[in-house]
């Protein structure tokens, strides 16, 4: 399996727990490793043959926009389930940062993978 990457995507969203929280929107900061068969897409120079990686990052900006959540464990669940079942991705590593989020460090988050990562 081969990997596509996705770094840095900053995503506004309404997400945590507070009240103050609610009613603002924040950014988190994601990074998407998806696992794919590259090589029929290069050996036929064709996008609709792997994936598109800026159809993801605008569905991964239209889900912070279309969803409001109190965890970022929630976030990163939802996203991910969304993510492989409309584009089909066997894996995905998904990496989320609440940056500010406690002022002593630089971002909070949660890292998760899901599904079946195979060789090939």
């Amino acid at each position: 399996m081969d990997l596509v990457l996705i770094e840095a995507l900053k995503v506004d969203t309404v997400i945590g727990v507070y009240d103050w929280e609610r009613t603002i929107t924040q950014t988190l900061v994601l990074d998407l490793t998806l696992a794919t068969d590259i090589r029929p897409a290069a050996a036929n120079d064709d996008i609709a043959m792997t994936l598109d990686y800026a159809a993801i990052s605008d569905r991964v900006l239209a889900f912070g926009t279309e969803h409001s959540f109190e965890l970022v464990e929630t976030f990163a669940e939802r996203l991910a389930d969304t993510l492989r079942r409309e584009f089909g991705i066997p894996w995905l590593r998904l990496t989320l940062r609440k940056p500010g989020a406690v002022p002593a460090a630089t971002a909070v988050g949660v890292s998760i993978e899901r599904g079946e990562r195979s060789a090939s």
